[in-house]
């Protein structure tokens, strides 16, 4: 069978750097960092006490006290950012038919501020009491139940769970799926809130965070010498990915199509990456041969860049060795550098970032690079500090989690 052509007709975003698409973009290309020191708990006796945390968040800007209340921040955050990728989309306006619309999410842990809220309660009494709504928000899948009971979608509706690479393969999924006529329209993306007590507490335990508490706008700095750990951020981002001629026909304006997803494993440590690199490159060569284009005609890549000692090291080497000499001719950058590390979210908000440089022909720099390692090959093009113009028709976007999961997605302006 002839699979089916999928094309992007909107997007949204909430993220430490905005609470809307727009914002998002505008402040990603004006190089913003969003660390500040924590204020969702108190994190005086914490080694990391700073995060890119949803500046001024308030769920009753968005949600009756009710409907809040049954939600984790987790939940919230997805449901902001849908609303606007489906307001963006256009498809209640034009009545697509809703049996045909699915939704796909991703988080990588789920409702922990409401797991640790419910343990503590309970830890503090004899008599087992706890919220009827504990397990319910607690659950990672709960997100897309929420958007598909909002709008009456009907069509395939789950989460997928793979770490940090948790809303790079709700993407990859939801491709296929209108690839073989599953589905007309998928609401697809991802969101996480692991900005807890336990959520910071767990990655300081692991040595995986910053600590430079004196300094936290720097902190995030990919590729960098004196990179000391990634910086844990908070949002959500959604996609809506739908049948080439679906779009086509109800006159949607197209974004850009995604041709390729790829994925694999390092099969080599529960957390830290391959020394070669190697899953990050099988990861980008699947998606390459996904998308039928070869190596030579990419212009961009969003890396993983997580600002780790070794993470960073590894993702660069698989670059150089997939792409030779081209590599030296594109654009690559790190936006976790400004966000932090979105954890299950960070696949859709930085395929929205990957989206952006071919809609606006402007690619976002990697902040805060002070000096060059030289473990990591200088000749390639970073976009240290300062955005720079670009006219790029395809661009990829590589996500990697725990456990040695890799998901790289493509993007390719519409002919």
């Amino acid at each position: 069978m002839e699979l089916k052509r999928v094309v992007v007709t909107g997007f949204g975003a909430i993220t430490p750097l905005g609470r809307n698409a727009q914002e998002y973009w505008e402040n990603l290309v004006k190089g913003e960092s969003g660390a500040a020191p924590i204020t969702l708990f108190d994190a005086t006796n914490f080694k990391t006490k700073f995060a890119c945390e949803v500046k001024n968040f308030d769920p009753l800007q968005y949600f009756e006290k009710k409907e809040a209340k049954k939600m984790d921040r987790n939940t919230q955050f997805g449901m902001v950012a849908a609303r606007e990728a489906v307001s963006h989309s256009r498809i209640m306006e034009d009545n697509v038919d809703k049996n045909r619309v699915g939704v796909i999410w991703g988080s990588g842990i789920g409702g922990l501020e409401t797991f640790e809220t419910e343990v503590l309660g309970w830890a503090n009494t004899d008599i087992p009491r706890f919220n009827p709504f504990f397990i319910p928000k607690m659950i990672a899948d709960i997100t897309p139940g929420h958007i598909s009971i909002e709008y009456g979608f009907h069509g395939p509706n789950y989460t997928t769970v793979s770490a940090c690479a948790s809303s790079a393969n709700a993407i990859i999924d939801s491709k296929m799926l209108i690839q073989l006529g599953k589905a007309d329209v998928i609401v697809c993306g991802g969101s996480e809130a692991a900005i807890t007590a336990s959520g910071v507490g767990g990655f300081n335990a692991m040595m995986a965070l910053s600590t430079r508490n004196d300094d936290p706008k720097t902190a995030s700095r990919p590729f960098d010498k004196d990179r000391d750990g990634f910086v844990l951020g908070e949002g959500a981002g959604c996609i809506i990915l739908e049948e080439f001629e679906h779009a086509k026909k109800r006159g949607a304006t197209i974004y850009a199509e995604l041709t390729g997803g790829g994925m694999s494993a390092d099969a080599y440590h529960m957390t830290a990456p391959h020394p070669e690199g190697l899953g990050a490159y099988l990861v980008m060569k699947n998606c390459l041969e996904d998308a039928g284009v070869t190596a030579d005609e990419v212009d961009h890549i969003n890396m993983h860049g997580t600002s780790t000692p070794l993470g960073d090291i590894a993702e660069s080497n698989a670059i150089s060795k997939l792409l030779g000499e081209h590599a030296y001719d594109i654009q690559i950058n790190s936006t976790k550098s400004m966000t932090g590390h979105l954890l299950g979210a960070a696949g859709v908000i930085e395929a929205i970032a990957a989206l952006g440089t071919i809609i606006n022909g402007i690619v976002p720099p990697t902040i805060n690079h002070f000096t060059d390692d030289e473990n990591i090959d200088s000749r390639l093009n970073f976009t240290f500090n300062h955005a720079v113009k670009k006219n790029v028709n395809i661009a990829m976007s590589n996500t990697f989690g725990f456990g040695g999961h890799n998901a790289c997605v493509l993007f390719k302006k519409l002919e």
